[in-house]
């Protein structure tokens, strides 16, 4: 190899190795940026997103109606496990094992939707801005699904 091309060599590996922190760091502030609290579509509920072990966790904080009509505390009363039908909505866990998948997308994740009891496979893409996610649970997969807006909480 000529000198001058070690040279250059030398140089290139100096900047790659200079701005390579700064790109992984980059990337890894891009997966946290689902984590905050958001409104569900229409409002009806807050969702607290947090990381734990490396993966992406939702559960409810607030319910804009938080109890029933008879007055009592809402439950997840549709939830398929007879067992697991006194639980209250506020506390519950409803986002399960998400992971980044680049480009603002966190996926291979679960939702579970109290008002009917299922648990989805789910996908959540983050606009350009931040404050938005379009959440798709689906059966199968996501073109048999349903999407909903959520809005981060300022």
């Amino acid at each position: 190899m000529k000198v001058a091309d070690m040279s250059r060599f030398l140089i290139l590996l100096f900047y790659a190795l200079l701005f390579l922190p700064i790109i992984l760091l980059s990337a890894d502030k891009d997966e946290d940026t689902i984590i905050g609290k958001w409104y569900t579509e229409g409002g009806k509920s807050k969702v607290d997103v947090y990381k734990k072990n490396g993966k992406f966790y939702g559960k409810i904080i607030w319910l804009k109606i938080p109890n029933d009509e008879n007055g009592n505390i809402k439950k997840d009363k549709n939830n398929p496990d007879e067992n697991k039908r006194d639980r209250k909505l506020v506390g519950l866990l409803i986002l399960k094992n998400f992971e980044y998948d680049g480009d603002r997308e966190w996926d291979d994740g679960e939702i579970y939707n109290p008002e009917d009891g299922e648990t989805y496979s789910c996908v959540i893409n983050m606009s350009d801005d931040g404050n938005t996610l379009d959440v798709r649970g689906y059966i199968g997969i996501s073109l048999f699904g349903k999407t909903t807006v959520w809005k981060r909480v300022e």
